[in-house]
């Protein structure tokens, strides 16, 4: 993957050259079942690399096949998308279209997305070209530890030339220098200014968001900003100045100008709840819900966004949409929107096989996640076969009975199996402990088979 400072154009940055078998291969390690998704979003994002291989004329003209995902919550359509950003190192944002109203209602509007989505490309773009910049932040960094630590005699401030003065300042620099390096003096104290942030200036109403953030940009520029001094360790200090060295040492327009090819070229908006906004039969919850379709289409088909880091088209980032679509179905959307979305997938629901798998197989199972947080008390916890196998009986049945949550259930399962063992961590002399069949029945059984008690505590 190249450095930010080794291309020109940051349409080739994230771009990965993985092929879709290797890209479902990747999500396979975090992902349990759900083969027709990932197939789906593996080859989106090949078809991404695939058009930078195109000649400009044939690359313009190539949109972004938008993906629809139909399922039941806790069923991996976020996490598919999450792990698909994350892979790419592309910019992501999740955002949920109960949260939009039509424009001349009250509330955030649809192009706000795109916005966040910049905003998230800056933060991508920011770290890499922070790595560009470490090294000589480090030196100024050191430096100016050194200062702080041995400050120049004021002969030396001031232009004189004692050469005494000087050769021994030098010395006891280099000495002291040594000891920074050393890690010696993380524990020291020295007096730094700091620069205080004001308070930024929110305003709220009809067709507010976008002139906040001119606003709040324009006060930024025109507000004083204030210093105090602190006392703070070597250590924190060091935090500080490497901050503040690298903020010195980056080029804004350079960062604002690749976020924004970023965000355009590989951008990915995961817009959930999409079955949420389709209108229903009630008139009075039926607020604006077709207007945040009207306007959505316009975003997912294509067009240009004024943020405050520049101007942004939309029409190249890559659309994920997920509903479950209970009460409503995808052919209820306006046929505008639905013929953005082409892709069209549908995830099962989870079974008891797939959550023993989602228990086992994953890298960070939330198996491995309980042994790792119990291991901190120097506990050590071994699942038996037959506990997970039991635990996956009883997230299933309750989703049965209850409300069906999906992968999520296991949270609730294994939270409530483990909070006597977690409360009393800290004063246990029994290091080892295997759970087994036994251990989980004992402390779920009384509440999953009755269904009140499965409802109100699982």
């Amino acid at each position: 993957m190249p450095e930010l400072n080794d291309v020109q154009n940051s349409e080739t940055i994230t771009n990965t050259p993985l092929t879709p078998r290797e890209i479902v291969d990747q999500l396979e390690k975090h992902i349990v079942g759900q083969p027709e998704a990932k197939r789906a979003v593996a080859i989106a994002i090949r078809n991404r690399w695939r058009r930078q291989q195109l000649d400009d004329e044939m690359r313009h003209e190539v949109s972004p096949k938008n993906i629809l995902m139909v399922g039941p919550t806790g069923v991996g359509k976020t996490e598919i998308a999450r792990r698909l950003a994350k892979l790419t190192q592309s910019p992501f944002i999740k955002v949920e279209a109960t949260k939009y109203t039509e424009v001349g209602y009250y509330g955030r509007d649809v192009e706000s997305m795109v916005r966040e989505l910049v905003e998230n490309a800056i933060g991508l773009v920011r770290q890499l070209e922070m790595k560009n910049v470490e090294a000589e932040a480090q030196s100024k960094v050191e430096e100016k530890l050194l200062d702080l630590l041995i400050p120049p005699p004021i002969s030396l401030e001031v232009g004189g030339d004692d050469n005494n003065s000087a050769e021994h300042y030098g010395r006891t620099r280099e000495r002291m220098r040594g000891m920074l390096i050393s890690g010696e003096l993380e524990n020291r104290e020295v007096e730094l200014k700091i620069e205080q942030k004001s308070n930024p200036v929110v305003l709220g109403g009809i067709g507010m968001e976008h002139m906040d953030m001119e606003i709040q940009g324009m006060f930024e520029k025109i507000m004083p900003k204030n210093t105090v001094r602190r006392e703070v360790t070597v250590a924190e200090a060091r935090r500080i100045l490497f901050e503040q060295a690298c903020e010195s040492l980056l080029d804004p327009e350079k960062i604002n100008g690749l976020a924004i090819d970023l965000a355009e070229n590989s951008g990915i908006i995961f817009l959930d709840e999409i079955d949420k906004v389709v209108a229903s039969d009630s008139k009075s919850a039926d607020v604006s819900r077709q207007g945040v379709q009207r306007d959505l289409l316009p975003i997912v088909e294509g067009t240009t966004v004024q943020t405050r880091y520049g101007y942004v088209r939309t029409d190249h980032i890559l659309f994920i949409a997920a509903g479950a679509f209970h009460r409503s179905k995808p052919s209820e959307l306006m046929p505008e929107l639905q013929g953005r979305f082409p892709i069209r997938v549908e995830l099962t629901d989870l079974t008891k096989d797939d959550f023993i798998r989602i228990l086992t197989e994953p890298k960070s199972s939330l198996t491995r996640q309980y042994q790792a947080l119990m291991k901190t008390e120097g506990l050590e916890i071994e699942f038996a076969d037959s506990a997970v196998d039991a635990l996956a009986s009883y997230a299933h049945k309750v989703n049965q009975t209850t409300q069906n949550i999906g992968a999520r259930r296991l949270y609730t399962i294994l939270e409530r199996m483990l909070e006597e063992l977690s409360f009393d961590a800290p004063e246990r002399t029994e290091k080892k402990i295997v759970i087994d069949a036994a251990y989980v029945t004992q402390r779920l059984e009384e509440i999953t088979e009755d269904e009140d008690l499965s409802r109100f505590i699982l």
